[in-house]
């Protein structure tokens, strides 16, 4: 039975001991995850700078890796749910870091395009097994501050794994992050081994559905799809002025490369600090009001942002901490929202497509923004990055938009239950 229905005086009850050794394993994996794709954006001017890369083929480095993690999502999501959950975990995690450990070894462009591409097979699964997880062992009134404790490894990797990832690469290549990435994995790999329990509640409930069949069967509910949609749209902007953080801060704002891990460092300080925050308020408030202002307040930072040109340091922290404090404050409600749509026989499927559409749209966007950014040599200002700008503006007001919709799809479901 899904104990997903909130019931009076749960809000505040704790996490049990093991519930809480789950999300400090997610948390982990989520950290690794998330700094072996984030971390290429701070090392972007780098990395252009070294391989003699355009804007357009970095773009392309970073979609690489969206999109061979969004194909792996939906050729996963058809048996996602016919296998315990720790063994899926583990399977994927162990490919991840063989991925990560080729990105490490790459000497041109085109070994770190296939280097990308391997590692996105196997590390875009992760975030929707982890999802599912989640939502397999914890109610509705505790994931919003459970998926707000796991996603502080993405904070984590910003206020710990980037600037220490920055400083060694400064010191020893940018190689070198990625094989700290990976000796940090092989160790929680090992830790999951011991540790998780089998998920396996899930597999109770039969099903006579093929893997093709239990994807199709997904993909047409259409409150499912209105989901997809949302987490689409939640993606596009982010991938979209992302990968070009670090060239535009290098090139435009004058930072130098000494204070880029100052900058996001403080940047993910926030993060780490606001998610459990945001999670823990988004369990006992409206979802859709808390990522609505969180969106509101998105929009104008990145309308001021993206029409900076040289302003003092000072400054420039200050934009992406309020940034930063923004983009977490749409994530949590809006992944803890999506996560009651799917029932618990279809939440595997549904999380790997929800996934895979995420990082395909995320790949598109990367893609889209390296096209629209132009910079004439190495040490140029970046042009055209207000224009990101105003396209991410658009899409965050359709992103409301949807977000609105999933929200009175799930009350719509309470209310039939109920009856």
């Amino acid at each position: 039975m899904d104990t997903t229905a909130t019931t009076p005086g749960t809000l505040e009850k704790k996490f049990t001991s093991y519930q809480a050794l789950v999300i400090f394993l997610l948390a982990l994996t989520q950290f690794t995850v998330v700094l072996d794709f984030m971390v290429m954006s701070p090392l972007g001017d780098m990395l252009m700078k070294s391989m003699s890369l355009t804007t357009r083929q970095f773009g392309f480095a970073v979609s690489g890796y969206a999109f061979s993690a969004g194909i792996s999502g939906l050729l996963t999501a058809g048996f996602a749910d016919r296998f315990d959950r720790k063994k899926l975990l583990l399977f994927f995690y162990i490919g991840f870091i063989a991925g990560t450990l080729f990105c490490s070894m790459a000497t041109s462009y085109f070994m770190l395009i296939a280097a990308r591409i391997i590692t996105g097979l196997f590390g875009g699964v992760i975030g929707s097994i982890s999802m599912a997880i989640m939502a397999d062992l914890f109610p509705l009134h505790q994931r919003g501050r459970a998926m707000g404790f796991m996603q502080m490894g993405f904070g984590a990797s910003q206020v710990l794994g980037i600037p220490i990832s920055l400083y060694i690469a400064n010191h020893w290549g940018w190689q070198s992050p990625f094989l700290m990435i990976v000796g940090l994995a092989a160790i929680i790999w090992f830790v999951i081994i011991l540790k998780l329990r089998p998920i396996t509640r899930h597999l109770d409930m039969k099903t006579e559905k093929t893997a093709a069949k239990h994807l199709w069967h997904t993909l047409r509910q259409r409150q499912y799809r209105i989901g997809f949609l949302m987490t689409a749209l939640l993606s596009l902007g982010g991938f979209m002025m992302m990968p070009w953080g670090s060239a535009f801060a290098v090139n435009n704002l004058h930072v130098s490369y000494e204070q880029l891990p100052v900058l996001f460092m403080t940047s993910g300080l926030a993060a780490l600090i606001i998610m459990p925050m945001v999670g823990k308020l988004s369990d006992k408030v409206d979802k859709v009001k808390i990522f609505s202002v969180a969106a509101i307040m998105m929009i104008i930072i990145i309308l001021i942002y993206t029409n900076l040109s040289s302003v003092p340091f000072a400054l420039v922290i200050g934009m992406n901490i309020l940034m930063m404090t923004a983009i977490m404050s749409r994530i949590v409600p809006a992944m803890a929202l999506v996560s009651a749509l799917p029932k618990m026989q279809d939440r595997g499927a549904f999380m790997s497509i929800n996934s895979s559409l995420q990082q395909i749209a995320g790949g598109i966007a990367a893609a889209v923004g390296g096209m629209i950014v132009v910079q004439q040599t190495k040490t140029s200002p970046l042009q055209h990055y207000n224009t990101l700008g105003y396209v991410i503006v658009v899409i965050i007001i359709a992103n409301i938009i949807q977000v609105n919709r999933v929200s009175n799809l799930i009350k719509a479901q309470r209310h039939a239950d109920k009856l």
